[in-house]
């Protein structure tokens, strides 16, 4: 029987070396001394943006130099998803930086569907970008979901994956430990 290839599968494009240990210390070391919010989340029709019960998290804000740096980063793989992905993108959005403590989560979601017409933004991403910043966590697995097909991604510091806006993935709790991640949409 042949095995799946749960990366192919689900149209994955990994890039494990986008960020060496040195960067990925260096980002780690200024987001957890930078201010902080609580992540929203978009649901149609309701009030307000903060949904705890459908995203625990929490956004970071370092400074507009690193977002600036890790965008110009972020835009140079620009090529590689269009060949990846078989469209053509415009630009990506401005990176956010999550943290994620012990039982944080983000239930299974969309980052970008057309019928979300509510929300300009979510109806414009194509492509959605995470990049993890470190690995000493357990939990917080980043899963995709295709019909009754499952695929669990556990982060490796410096890996950037890419996937579709409009596949349903989610953030399962953080058992241990924090973990960190950069995230931007491409249009």
């Amino acid at each position: 029987m042949e095995e799946l290839d749960p990366a192919a599968h689900f149209g994955l494009f990994l890039n494990r070396n986008f960020l060496d240990a040195e960067s990925c210390a260096r980002l780690l070391v200024e987001v957890n001394s930078s201010p902080t919010t609580q992540a929203p989340v978009y649901i149609e029709g309701s009030e307000g943006t903060i949904h705890e019960k459908v995203r625990k998290t929490t956004s970071l804000h370092p400074s507009d130099e690193t977002i600036s740096a890790m965008w110009n980063r972020l835009f140079q793989q620009k090529p590689l998803l269009e060949d990846h992905f078989g469209q053509d993108l415009t630009d990506c959005e401005r990176p956010q930086f999550l943290r994620y403590k012990e039982g944080d989560f983000f239930v299974r979601h969309q980052d970008g569907n057309t019928k979300q017409l509510d929300f300009d933004h979510l109806r414009v991403r194509r492509i959605s970008i995470v990049v993890f910043l470190n690995k000493d966590f357990s939990g917080g697995a980043l899963k995709f979901h295709d019909g009754p097909t499952t695929f669990d991604l556990l982060g490796q510091a410096g890996l950037l994956v890419a996937f579709r806006a409009d596949m349903f993935h989610e953030v399962s709790p953080v058992i241990r430990g924090e973990r960190f991640t950069m995230i931007t949409w491409f249009r």
